[in-house]
């Protein structure tokens, strides 16, 4: 992942899978997904749960380098 990501984009990725995660688990629980397909969108989660800790990660960096970021947990806590 390229270094030179802005501040903003970094946060805007990361509320974002959140946000997608969200929904993926709600959908997920939906009882909506036939039975074939529920294999598929445990992937799909797992996949955007996966991103989303590689984001975290470089966040962590990130912020620790640049006392002007929130925390973590007060950007998500933000997002709700």
């Amino acid at each position: 992942m390229p270094e030179n990501i802005s501040n903003n984009a970094l946060i805007l990725a990361l509320l974002s899978l959140n946000g997608e995660i969200a929904i993926q688990k709600d959908y997920l629980d939906s009882g909506e997904i036939e039975e074939d397909e529920i294999e598929n969108e445990q992937e799909v989660l797992e996949d955007l749960e996966q991103a989303f800790m590689e984001f975290v990660d470089l966040y962590k960096a990130r912020a620790k380098a640049d006392s002007s970021l929130p925390s973590l947990e007060e950007l998500l806590a933000g997002e709700e």
